[in-house]
């Protein structure tokens, strides 16, 4: 797991960067920043933009799920460009799939170490072995071994079987005591696989959201994203790169909402609607950012997120280890505390966002990325 001491490449599009890092700033802190406003004001719309940073209970969808799924979505877009300039550096195959298999099971480590600290060794029962470190690895790995020996067709082809046999075993497969087709908390195929097959523990005690079946439908979040990097790489017009990118991210939507009527949107399950939803929504939002930053040439406030999206491992695994909130209330509470008291965790939370910009900031000017 080296520490990348070089700038990044000048060849590199910024939009991705930019785009990774507005997603990272979600994960690691904006997103509970937003909630937290809400029911702080009288402001209607304030309060319905801090709704959306709660995840529904079932069935449902707010922006905040859309957050994971779009980061396995830029892991594919990022891995067309990197295992494509591999290949001009005349690595083979067997190489790639060593680099990715290896990646994989450091980033299952650094998973485990994360959703576990202090990791309970001699109690494996109690230790959750998926995680979402995890997921990035297996579908970084698996969307290598697929990117690199299928063309676009068949790629295409595999995540429209992945996606439909999911959905065919979700509805088809009977859960003992519940019979086939019951897609409940109690009552759905993915919790009794993870109950019988997944060792340590589960997240949601019945079931966990990263186990075993939901696997499946995420990768093909990353092999989607791939689809993207390949627009964004191969020659063209910037109009012609960002109509395809439209017009596929629309086509998911619309059939991600329209599966949805049957096979419900749900994060919990990773439901093959929620994938075509989420994906499509990846490609919108990654042509928005291509089309202000790299075609616009509208950067200098993009910025602000790249310092991020260069440094993503990093800022996720330090808001584990780093208690950004402690130092944030121990250097600015004494602005806040005449504050109404509601408003305290709000301002200790945007002190911490700060801080930990700062801290990205500093890495970035001393050339310093982490990179598995």
């Amino acid at each position: 797991m080296p520490m990348d001491i070089n700038t990044p490449s000048s060849n590199r599009l910024a939009s991705i960067d930019a785009l990774r890092g507005f997603d990272m700033l979600m994960i690691a802190g904006a997103g509970s920043f937003i909630e937290l406003l809400g029911g702080k004001t009288d402001l209607g719309w304030l309060n319905v933009l801090a709704a959306q940073f709660e995840h529904p209970a079932w069935n449902g969808f707010t922006f905040y799920d859309f957050i994971f799924p779009l980061f396995l979505f830029i892991a594919g877009v990022s891995l067309s460009f990197s295992l494509n300039s591999n290949r001009h550096r005349d690595m083979s195959n067997r190489q790639l799939y060593r680099k990715a298999a290896v990646r994989m099971v450091i980033l299952m480590g650094l998973g485990i170490l994360y959703k576990n600290a202090p990791v309970p060794f001699l109690e494996p029962s109690q230790i959750r072995f998926v995680s979402v470190l995890g997921r990035i690895g297996m579908a970084g790995f698996f969307t290598t071994l697929i990117y690199l020996n299928f063309g676009p067709r068949s790629r295409a082809l595999w995540i429209g079987s992945i996606l439909f046999v999911y959905y065919a075993a979700l509805f088809l497969i009977p859960v003992p005591g519940y019979g086939a087709g019951d897609l409940t908390f109690e009552g759905n195929l993915v919790g009794w696989v993870d109950r019988n097959f997944l060792p340590g523990r589960l997240l949601q005690g019945t079931y966990d959201e990263l186990g075993i079946l939901t696997q499946f439908p995420a990768l093909c979040l990353t092999m989607l994203g791939a689809f993207a990097g390949d627009v964004l790489r191969q020659e063209g017009t910037p109009k012609t790169k960002l109509i395809r990118l439209s017009l596929t991210g629309m086509g998911l939507v619309a059939i991600g909402l329209l599966w949805g009527l049957h096979f419900p949107i749900n994060k919990h399950l990773w439901t093959s609607s929620f994938i075509l939803l989420t994906g499509g929504m990846a490609f919108l939002a990654l042509a928005l950012f291509y089309l202000v930053i790299d075609v616009a040439k509208y950067q200098k406030w993009a910025f602000f997120f790249r310092v991020i999206g260069l440094n993503s491992l990093t800022i996720y695994l330090a808001y584990r280890f780093i208690d950004f909130g402690f130092t944030s209330r121990f250097l600015f509470e004494g602005l806040y505390k005449f504050t109404p008291e509601p408003w305290h965790g709000v301002w200790q939370s945007l002190g911490a966002l700060g801080l930990v910009w700062v801290f990205l900031y500093f890495l970035y000017r001393k050339g310093w990325f982490l990179k598995v």
